[in-house]
Order: C-alpha cells, then sequence, then structure tokens
C-alpha cells in the first residue's frame, strides 16, 4: 500500500497553531503525524489524499504563518521503518507501559500494551490518546460491556479489556486502522476484542456500560444520538479528540438533548477529554 506524506517545514509556529492545523488534516482523512526538527510530517493513504482538499486547509494558514511542504509519496515499509526509529516507549500514570515488539517488556508496570500501529493512529502518545488512557486506569472496567469508537490501532480497547471489561467491541472506518487493531488485539492476547470496519451505522444491536469515543468534534456531534441509543442507564462516555473551546460546550450540549450529561474533563495542552454519564 502507498502513501503520502506531506513535510511541513515552519519559521515558526506555536503548539495551539499546529494543533489546529493536525486537527483539520484529521478532518480530511491524514490519520499519522510526526514531529520533526523544523515543522512535522503528515501520512494519509495515497488513494484518500486530494490535493483539492489539502489546498482548502492550507488556504488560510498561509495569511498566518510562513511555511513550505513537499509531498511525496511513500511505500508502507519504509514509514514503518523510520517510525520504528524515533518511536519511543510511553508510561501512562505510573501504571501502563506503552511498548512497540522490538522494545523489552518492563514487568514493574501492572498494564504493558504492545502496539504495532502500521499507518493507524494511536499509539498513546498523543495528548488525547494519553486523557483517555488516563481516565480507563482511574475507572472500574470488570465485567463491563465496552464500546470503542474510531479505534485506531485498538489500544483503548485493549487497556479496558486488561482492565476487566467481558465484552469489547473496536470500530474504525478505516481499513488500515482495522487491520492494525486485531494485529494488535493478537499481540496482546486479546482475541475476544470484535474488531469492526465501518462506521455508526455497523455498532451492534448492544447496551453498552462504556463507550470509548477518540474521534474528532464533528464526528462525535454526529454519532451522540447513535452513542444514546445504545447506552445503558447510568452508563459513561468518555470522548476525546477536541478542544476546550468552543468544542467542549458543543459537545456538552448535543449531549444534554439525549439525556447525556457532563461529568469532569481533563486538559492537555490544547486538547481535551471528558467524561459523560447517561441519566
Amino acid at each position: 500500500m502507498k502513501y503520502i506524506q506531506v513535510a511541513f517545514i515552519f519559521t515558526a509556529i506555536a503548539d495551539y497553531q499546529q494543533d489546529l492545523l493536525i486537527n483539520e488534516l484529521a478532518e480530511i482523512g491524514f490519520d499519522t503525524f510526526e514531529d520533526t526538527e523544523a515543522g512535522f510530517d503528515a501520512f494519509i493513504q495515497a488513494d484518500q489524499f486530494q490535493i483539492e482538499q489539502l489546498d482548502v486547509v492550507l488556504v488560510s494558514l498561509k495569511e498566518e504563518l510562513d511555511f513550505s511542504y513537499l509531498i511525496k509519496e511513500v511505500a508502507d515499509e519504509n514509514w514503518n521503518k523510520e517510525w520504528e526509529k524515533n518511536f519511543e516507549p510511553l508510561i501512562i500514570s505510573d501504571q501502563c507501559y506503552v511498548r512497540a515488539t522490538f522494545h523489552q517488556p518492563q514487568d514493574k508496570y501492572p498494564y504493558q500494551i504492545i502496539i504495532d500501529p502500521k499507518m493507524a493512529f494511536g499509539t498513546g502518545h498523543h495528548q488525547t490518546t494519553t486523557m483517555m488512557m488516563e481516565y480507563i486506569l482511574e475507572t472500574d472496567f470488570q465485567q463491563k460491556i465496552v464500546l470503542d469508537m474510531g479505534c485506531g490501532t485498538g489500544i483503548l480497547a485493549i487497556l479496558a479489556a486488561m482492565k476487566g471489561a467481558r465484552d469489547l467491541t473496536a470500530i474504525d472506518y478505516d481499513d488500515v486502522c482495522y487491520e492494525s487493531t486485531k494485529e494488535n488485539m493478537q499481540l496482546n492476547n486479546c482475541t475476544y476484542i470484535k474488531a469492526i470496519c465501518g462506521g455508526k451505522e455497523v455498532i451492534p444491536s448492544e447496551r453498552y456500560d462504556v463507550i470509548l469515543a477518540n474521534i474528532n468534534r464533528n464526528i462525535l456531534l454526529d454519532q451522540i444520538q447513535t452513542y444514546a441509543e445504545v447506552l445503558r442507564t447510568d452508563g459513561s462516555i468518555y470522548f476525546s479528540g477536541f478542544y476546550e473551546y468552543p468544542d467542549l460546550d458543543m459537545i456538552r450540549d448535543a449531549c444534554r438533548d439525549f439525556g447525556i450529561n457532563y461529568v469532569s474533563h481533563k486538559k492537555n495542552g490544547d486538547w481535551v477529554a471528558a467524561h459523560f454519564k447517561m441519566s
């Protein structure tokens, strides 16, 4: 499979500006991002790349920032070699150790997750994934029925399984994420997680105790009604993939319309994760 790499070079860029740009790129299909000394690289499957969509995203940026970018085609295996060279293990809340297959295990951590993301989003390094994992580590998942929407590599479903969830479904519309989730389930002995490729239309007719949704604001707003239809009374939703302002208020208002009430939120940089409960 071929991928398109867009290498961005900035004279200067603030963290919040980079986060906003990454969020806009994610909305047009870019699913992996790597920091570089001069800016960052963004990756998208070649068959999903449309230069016209990229131009729309960048047109307003040209008025605010001095930058350049280079587009090139990258083979899957070359990207993975580059990723392996830069990937560092991650520790979440001093409880969960996230590593790749080429790192040594660390038995002092109660939860160890092996992730081989290929081109799929979700190694745990992004602030949104980190905050979602923090919420999972703080929550009782024993015997819970769990839905992970926009599962990426499956890392959230895998951690929920390690925390004792008895029934898990992981869904992503991207077939690369779907295949990555299945591979990572094998690596972590969590083959009982049900992986499905698709969007909200493929959610099984089930009642869930917990829904995990780390996607982006627009998709979350579109899917909240569907979540409300499958979430048990007093069930929890953990959302991430958006900013505190104005996104959190928009999601809070949309949830309220369906009897889903705000409980709390975390903030890491400009990103937010939030906990809601069904009344």
